[in-house]
Parts: structure tokens; sequence; C-alpha cells
């Protein structure tokens, strides 16, 4: 399955990789026009986050290349994957609005933000996969499965030991009353 996976991410991770660095060669006014929506929203988050929109879209072009490389090369595959599909939904709401678009133009930019909801969808995937490997809440709620049960085998170990406790010190306060009966019987 491994080789499936490598393959799988690197044809992912490839059209952002590409595009990223074209972007960041040439951002482009369509672009640009597009991270100006996004402006009003960042100088209301925080006023220190650069509202440029051409150092916008290198930023997130950027992103797209550090996070794409990532990924097709298997390191830190599944921030990578959360990263790229973060960045991937403000760029598909601005970019291809469909339904303000021109009647011409409307089954284009369909088809691009379909194109997109598609690789979100792979990039979730791809966000969420172990590799076969057990998650995070499989090896927590195995963890505390184990914890009780090693806690009931040890109260159950104890309460052996306690029973067989008793069983000796009767065995042995048997074993001193006859002692104590002998020596009261021999002369002396």
């Amino acid at each position: 399955m491994k080789p499936v996976r490598t393959a799988a991410r690197a044809m992912l991770a490839s059209i952002f990789v590409i595009s990223g660095v074209r972007v960041l060669l040439q951002p482009g006014e369509d672009r640009v026009a597009a991270a100006r929506r996004f402006t009003p929203l960042l100088e209301k988050a925080d006023p220190r986050l650069p509202t440029d929109p051409a150092t916008l879209v290198r930023a997130k072009a950027a992103t797209d290349v550090v996070a794409g490389l990532a990924l097709a090369t298997g390191h830190l595959t599944r921030p990578a994957a959360a990263v790229l599909a973060a960045g991937l939904l403000p760029t598909t709401f601005a970019g291809h609005p469909f339904w303000t678009a021109p009647k011409e133009e409307r089954a284009n930019q369909q088809n691009h933000f379909l194109k997109n909801l598609g690789l979100l969808g792979g990039l979730l995937l791809a966000a969420a996969d172990t590799e076969g490997k057990p998650g995070l809440r499989y090896r927590t709620s195995h963890a505390v499965d184990r914890g009780q049960r090693s806690m009931s085998h040890a109260v159950g170990r104890s309460q052996r030991e306690v029973r067989r406790a008793v069983r000796t010190a009767k065995r042995e306060a048997r074993i001193a009353a006859l002692s104590a009966t002998a020596a009261r019987k021999l002369p002396g």
C-alpha cells in the first residue's frame, strides 16, 4: 500500500507545487484582485498582518510550494495536507465564484470550483491518513482498556495473595497449637 500512498501524494501535491512556483514568479492580476476580497478581513483580524494583495498571493504561493513538497516527499504529510486544504478554501471561494459569474463563464468557473472541491477531498483524506498505524483516539482508548485490565489483574492477584496468606496463617496457627499441646504433655 505504501507505493500507492506515495504516488497518490506526489500526484496530489504536484498541482500545488507547479502552480505555486508559477504564481511566485508572476502573481497575475486576477489573483491579486481575488485577494483584495480578503484584505478587510485580515485588517479586522490583526492589523500587523500584511494586507497588500500581491504579498498575500505570493505568501500563499510560497506556502503551497513548501507544503506541496512536504506532502510529495512524505515529510509531515498530515500537517502539509491540512495546510494545503486550509489554503484551498479561500482560493476556491474567492477565485471561482461561479454563482456571480456571467452566463458564458459560469460553466468554466463551476468546473474549476468543483475541481478544487475534489482536490480538497483528496487533501482531507491525506490529512486523516495514518498509513495503517493506529490513530490517537484508538491508542488512547486501548491504553485505558489495558490500564483497567492491568488494574483488575492486580486486584485479583492481591486477593489471591491475601487468601494464601490467610491459609498460611491458619496452618501455622494449627502447627503452633499442636506444638504447644505436645509441649505440655512432655514431662519436665
